[in-house]
This record gives structure tokens, sequence and C-alpha cells, in this order.
């Protein structure tokens, strides 16, 4: 429905660990979160530099992440004269197998760093697929199994910090779902370990299977290193599927600034719209199942992607008194919905037909109440005005905690909802109480 927000990748011009995570401070990720970050994985050598910048003319978010003696991850571009100019680390010098020479970190030891990390779950899951995948590239190059795969100092925490960092950043801003559109691979040479690489490498290469790629127009270089193609195949669905609506946009610079085009990473965060769209109709009669199963069969369809679910008694063959029940799904959905219905529910078959749908418009957020909580709060826009509703789930917690009726907290929250709402839509004057919202 819409307020289910999701993110959207535009890299046209490349993806980088470094450029998403500009993207997602840029977008509204917490800068000091982000600094913090390295602290709590335990690498307090990496800072996290985050400077302004333009690109192009387009203001974006630049982060550098920076080891003690000030050494960083940078592009190894070899231009046409053949010489490598400055003194940036390149992306491919920095893997390598047991028996290289020089300090490193094995991909163990990065994983496990990850897996004891203070981050949700998710946070951990995705992660340490990103960094799974990313060591099966390796491996694949040079012959190796992927738990022999280490990797530079610099480019271990650097993978380490961006991986992580940019797995939590879309948690931060209430985004686990991600989507993509086809990305540039770049273009030319690159300086490597052993000499010089064509774009993509041979990593980045393996990385980009099963992606939709992109023309590369006036893109220099190389566009998308190993760990931004690994946080693409880890974290991205493919593209939208359905209309959506962009709600903010952010973007991460690339280190390079070149004439002509933005190296920047364009990042949208969207919202599905279902106002007024085409749905299916998904349902089946029961007869064979106890009616206190139908709530877990409600909540398995609406995690499969329903957008309502309706049930009611009705008479079945033999007289026997049943359950139709019914799932409103976007297209996009429908198979999910489907095996919903054969998994959670005793149903031989279902039925299906298409159907328009129209609905206002809503979001939700999050109101903070007069003692200092937090409420989701529903809001739909009518022609009359908006309409506010208290998430019963948040309001019969706050009556647990505070031993006050849920009837009288749910109003004291619509009250102070709808007074938050027309206040910032300029038709009343503030609050009594100053409550915060923040989009979910």
């Amino acid at each position: 429905m819409s307020g289910q927000r999701f993110a959207l990748l535009d890299p046209a011009a490349g993806i980088s660990g470094d450029m998403l995570l500009g993207a997602l401070v840029h977008a509204g990720a917490p800068r000091d979160w982000l600094q913090g970050l390295p602290a709590r994985l335990g690498v307090s050598e990496v800072s996290v530099e985050i400077a302004d910048t333009l690109r192009s003319g387009i203001r974006a978010a630049k982060v550098t992440l920076r080891l003690a003696d000030g050494e960083t991850e940078g592009p190894g571009d070899v231009p046409e004269d053949g010489h490598h100019h400055g003194d940036d680390h390149g992306h491919h010098g920095t893997h390598h197998h047991d028996g290289a020479h020089g300090s490193h970190r094995h991909v163990g030891e990065l994983l496990e760093r990850i897996r004891v990390a203070p981050v949700s779950d998710w946070v951990k899951t995705q992660a340490t697929r990103a960094f799974t995948l990313l060591a099966e590239a390796e491996g694949r190059v040079h012959g190796i199994a992927p738990e022999r795969v280490s990797l530079h100092e610099v480019g271990a925490l650097d993978a380490l910090v961006d991986i992580v960092g940019c797995v939590e950043g879309f948690e931060r801003l209430g985004v686990t779902e991600v989507y993509s559109r086809p990305v540039a691979l770049g273009n030319g040479w690159v300086r490597a370990a052993h000499g010089v690489l064509p774009v993509p490498t041979p990593a980045t290469a393996i990385l980009a299977e099963g992606l939709t790629i992109a023309p590369d127009g006036p893109v220099l270089g190389e566009a998308t290193t190993p760990t931004g193609a690994a946080l693409l195949r880890a974290l991205s669905r493919g593209a939208p599927r359905g209309a959506w609506r962009a709600v903010r946009s952010g973007w991460g610079a690339g280190t390079r600034d070149p004439e002509g085009y933005p190296n920047a990473l364009r990042l949208v965060l969207a919202e599905r719209v279902v106002e007024a769209a085409e749905v299916a109709v998904i349902a089946t009669d029961l007869d064979d199942l106890s009616p206190e199963y139908l709530e877990p069969l409600r909540e398995a369809l609406a995690a499969a992607g329903a957008l309502d679910v309706q049930a009611w008694p009705t008479q079945m063959k033999k007289g026997r008194i049943g359950f139709r029940v019914e799932a409103l799904s976007p297209p996009e959905c429908i198979e999910e919905v489907t095996q919903a219905f054969f998994r959670h529910s005793t149903t031989a078959g279902v039925r299906r037909w298409s159907a328009e749908r129209n609905t206002l418009r809503r979001r939700t957020w999050e109101l903070e109440t007069r003692d200092g909580d937090r409420i989701r709060i529903k809001t739909l826009e009518s022609p009359e005005g908006p309409r506010v509703k208290p998430e019963f789930e948040d309001v019969k917690a706050a009556a647990q905690r505070t031993g006050r009726p849920a009837h009288e907290l749910a109003r004291e929250f619509q009250e102070d909802a709808l007074r938050l709402v027309r206040t910032q839509a300029g038709e009343i004057e503030g609050p009594d109480h100053p409550e915060k919202e923040s989009s979910q």
C-alpha cells in the first residue's frame, strides 16, 4: 500500500561502497551514526570523513574511509597515456590468497566481526551474503576456495565498513526492500597487484552476472567496484514493479570529478502507489480449518504482499459452515499470495479475478506523545481533510505501560495527531504539546 517504502538505486555512473554510503547520508541517514560505525565493528583505526561536494553541479555527499596512517582506497584507473598518476590506491590491488605478501585480513575474520557486531539480524544476514559473494568471486578469479581469500589491510577494512554501513544505512532509513536500475560498469584499465586489468575487472565481471548492465555513455574508468557489485547482488530485487511515487532522493559522490557527467550514485526513496490500480482478488472457501487459525492465515497473506484480507462465514455443501477468505493482491505479488494460501490454510485451490481498486492516499508516521513515547499514526487524505487513527497495537501497549484505559489514550492520540497534521498544513496554530513527526 502507499506508505510501504523502498529504495531505488540508479547506478548510471556506477556504484561503489563509498558512493552508496554517501547517497544514504544525503538521503537522510545520520552522519554521527556512520562516523561511529567503525568503533562498533571493532575497527576504531578507521575514520569516516563526510563532506558536501558537487558533481557536475549536483550537490552530493562524499564519504571517505581513512586508516590512522592516512591510507585510503581510491580509484586505480590507468589514464590513456598508460601511466598511473597520483597516490590513490586502486580497488583491485587488494585481494589476494594465502601466501601473498603484506598485511592482510582473511574473509573469515571479517565475517566473524559481522557475526558479533551490535547490528540487527537482517543487517548481519545481508552483510554476510554480500561479503560471501565477494569472497566467492575472488576465489573464482584466483582458483582458490572462498575461505582462503584474504584482502589487503586497507581494502579489507574499507570493505567491512562499506558493506555493513550500506546495509545498516538502509535500515536507518526504514527500508528493507531495495531495487535498482541498470548499472554502468565503466571502461578502460585499472592498476592491480600484478599489472593492469581491463574494466570490468575479473571479480566485478563475476559479481555482475545476473545484473542488468547499462550502456557506459560518457562514464570514464572503473565505474563499478567489486564491493559495489556485491552490494547490488545481495540487496537488489531488480527493477521495481508497479506504480510508485518518489519521496526523497540522495546523491553519493565518487572520488573522481570528471567534466561532462556527474560521477555520483543516485538513491531514490519511494513508496508504492495503489490509490487507483488494478488488483487481483484471490479467494478460497474453507470448511476444515479451525477459526482460530484464520488470523495466522491473514498474517501470512499480508506478509506475502496482500493489500487487504477479509473473511466471513458461509454455508458450504452438506450444510457445513465454512469461511470465505479473500485477499487483494497487487499484480507483482499474485504468486506469493497464492502460495501463502496453500502453505497456511487447508485449501486445495483458489479462485482469482481482476478488479479495480481506488483508495485515499495514506501514510504512516510516528507521533511523540505527551509522555515521550512514540505511537504510529495512520493518516488518510480525504476530500474533507485528513483523517487520523492511532495504530491499535501501539495504543494497547501504551495502555499496558501506563494503566490508563485504551479508549481514552486512543482519543488523546487522535486529537494530538489531528492537531499536529492541521498545524503542519497551516490550518491552525501550533499544539500545546509540540509532537515530532517522523516518516516510516
